[in-house]
């Protein structure tokens, strides 16, 4: 099973926030992209553990952006 994830990053709360598509219902944030990914890895297969048996592959589709002053 496929899911997809976006994930962009909150400047003002400083962290990645991630939510799947298909509204499966998963939603988190971490810190650094790593941390994003290893909570991802856990939460996954927990809330669909009884539905589907796995393996389940995470495509995580992060966006950032920067505002950069003229020269």
């Amino acid at each position: 099973m496929n899911i997809v994830v976006d994930a962009f990053w909150d400047d003002e709360a400083k962290v990645w926030v991630a939510s799947a598509r298909d509204g499966i219902g998963i939603a988190t944030e971490a810190g650094t992209m790593e941390q994003l990914q290893q909570k991802l890895s856990i939460i996954v297969p927990d809330l669909l553990a009884e539905d589907y048996q796995g393996p389940f592959e995470i495509e995580l589709i992060a966006r950032s952006h920067q505002t950069v002053a003229a020269a």
